[in-house]
């Protein structure tokens, strides 16, 4: 008798056997806001004994990090009727149309899908896969038992695509990865005597790092010459978009612009705890993380009104609805150096944060699945 081939053909019938809570994701790379909530996620459900397994376009998946997650076609073969499904919606992908082909339960989360004229002209294979998104997405309405959004305003997007009964889940974040480990050497050489303005985020267009230019600029000729912007995102893909923020800081005469490119966590930290001031000119946004995140690395948020920016930001900080870059240039100026009205817009940043944490989240995803797990 081969020993070898009877434990692997019982590996095989125990882990048939367990239930399991799978998702699919277009992507899956470090940094990444929906592949980082898709790994809480996986660990939560495997916490609570299912087991569960990320699956992406392979051709989507860095390298090393395919022991994370694994090719999207092997989900044909390794999710079974008794199982749930869920999907992250949040551009077009292989993973859309293979979802209402499998078994089991279905549950879909809405990150929301840009806009593709925001990408025209810039980079138009990406525009074309929002666009393919945007029409997957109103293809896969009535697919799912469960519709989520992480976000009022995305719940609202996909009621208007059709949708029925979409409920708000806000994203799981892992907000102990800012405090873990902070790059001394990055910290040191940001905490001279500059003063320094953030922006963190993917660099493409729809986030208007133009106009964050052209504010830093009215900031830096008017109110602070000692002054140093960090713009802490990738531009993969992206490189006609940055050429075009390259020719606007040449012709402004900008000085101390920092492109930091992808980074890993601790260069980010240490980039949050130098920040004065975080400054977001986004035109759409389903959540927008970094505003959370700087909020709860004690960082004063100002940010443009605009999509889901005012809901995340539930009050806090300060939000603008005119892109007048004068005015922008004298409010980042009393956030910075007006300690009184700094002091006051850090304690309500710190009362959002603490209704973001008294969030039972765990409750909350285990109340809205409710219905199909007491059926696996």
């Amino acid at each position: 008798m081969d020993l070898r081939s009877d434990t692997l053909n019982r590996v095989r019938v125990c882990s048939a056997c367990m239930r399991g809570i799978h998702q699919l994701v277009a992507g899956f790379s470090k940094g990444d806001a929906i592949s980082n909530e898709a790994i809480v996620l996986r660990d939560l459900f495997r916490s609570w004994g299912y087991s569960s397994e990320i699956f992406a376009e392979s051709k989507r998946i860095l390298p090393e990090l395919r022991g994370d997650a694994l090719d999207a076609q092997l989900a044909r073969d390794r999710v079974g009727p008794e199982d749930i499904v869920l999907l992250h919606l949040s551009i077009g992908s292989l993973v859309n149309d293979l979802f209402p082909q499998l078994p089991g339960r279905k549950v879909i989360l809405y990150h929301n899908i840009t806009p593709p004229g925001y990408f025209r002209g810039v980079q138009e294979e990406v525009a074309s896969n929002l666009a393919k998104g945007r029409e997957q997405a109103r293809q896969l309405a009535g697919v799912a038992d469960v519709n989520l959004a992480d976000s009022r305003y995305n719940a609202d997007e996909l009621v208007a695509m059709g949708f029925s009964q979409v409920e708000v889940l806000p994203l799981v974040l892992d907000l102990e990865k800012l405090e873990r480990e902070i790059d001394r050497r990055q910290l040191k050489a940001l905490q001279d005597d500059k003063t320094n303005i953030l922006f963190v985020g993917r660099c493409v267009p729809n986030k208007r790092i133009e106009d964050l230019l052209y504010a830093f600029h009215y900031y830096q000729q008017s109110v602070d010459p000692v002054s140093r912007l960090i713009l802490a995102g990738s531009y993969a893909g992206m490189e006609s978009y940055q050429a075009y923020q390259l020719t606007i800081i040449k012709d402004l005469k900008l000085r101390d612009v920092i492109f930091t490119h992808s980074i890993p966590q601790p260069m980010l930290n240490a980039c949050y705890r130098a920040a004065d001031v975080f400054v977001c000119m986004s035109e759409h946004e389903g959540f927008c993380i970094p505003v959370i995140e700087s909020m709860v690395m004690g960082v004063p948020v100002l940010a443009y009104a605009a999509a889901a920016v005012p809901e995340t930001m539930d009050g806090a900080g300060v939000l603008i609805h005119e892109k007048r870059f004068d005015w922008i240039a004298e409010m980042l100026h009393r956030l910075v150096r007006g300690q009184g009205f700094r002091k006051a817009v850090l304690a309500g940043q710190a009362e959002r944060v603490q209704r973001y944490r008294s969030l039972d989240l765990e409750a909350r995803v285990r109340d809205l699945l409710a219905p199909l797990l007491a059926s696996a």
